[in-house]
């Protein structure tokens, strides 16, 4: 379910947030666990630890994402398998598994923008986007998208014109959401794998734009 910048729809379903939330915060438990030891013996110091968890935030697991946009942004056939069929689609290039069983693929256009939020905890499609950010998570941001998401987004420096709509999109247990970013003005005939450079993970949650294609190689 989603709702529009005027404030949210009513949920009309379960979300099923309930069993998804306590499998996570018993792997969080083990994992925090894990650390502590390995931290306590001198196996991994903390720095290293942290510097891998921003690795695959920010570089692994957007990067796929970044791939599956960047071949829609190139290829219309895929584009529109994408929008009908996301998981299919998303899957054809070899991302998939826990989290994005239930992949909805919606488009920014210059109509509309989409922001991505889970309001109950922080479900989030892992095999496209990789680790959640801790701002996703945040009690903050989960409230404040659906009440304020214009305000949200000049938060993250992004200022669409007034005329243009914001649709918030409330992911669940059952459902993961990937905004399809507008592709850049002035990269026709970029090849795929310079397109997804410009694709950041912020651009397929909603709170960023795609790179500015000036000064990137094509």
């Amino acid at each position: 379910m989603h709702a529009s910048e005027d404030g949210p729809h009513p949920h009309g379903h379960d979300h099923g947030h309930d069993h998804e939330h306590s499998a996570l915060s018993g792997n969080a438990l083990r994992v925090r666990a894990l650390e502590s030891i390995l931290v306590e013996k001198g196996y991994v110091a903390p720095d290293a630890l942290d510097a891998i968890i921003e690795t695959y935030e920010t570089r692994i697991g957007p990067r796929n994402g970044a791939r599956v946009v960047a071949r829609a942004w190139a290829d219309p056939a895929f584009r529109e398998w994408l929008r009908r069929d996301a998981t299919a689609a998303i899957a054809s290039l070899g991302y998939g598994g826990r989290q994005g069983e239930h992949m909805v693929a919606v488009e920014n256009t210059p109509e509309e923008h989409n922001l991505v939020v889970c309001t109950l905890c922080s479900c989030y499609p892992w095999p496209v986007l990789g680790l959640p950010p801790a701002w996703y998570k945040s009690a903050a941001y989960r409230s404040r998208a659906v009440i304020d998401p214009r305000g949200v987004l000049a938060d993250f420096g992004v200022t669409l014109p007034e005329a243009r709509r914001i649709r918030v999109w409330d992911s669940t247990a059952e459902i993961r959401y990937l905004v399809l970013p507008m592709r850049p003005a002035g990269t026709e005939g970029w090849s795929e794998e310079a397109l997804a450079e410009l694709v950041t993970r912020d651009s397929m949650i909603g709170t960023g734009l795609a790179r500015d294609p000036a000064g990137a190689p094509a």
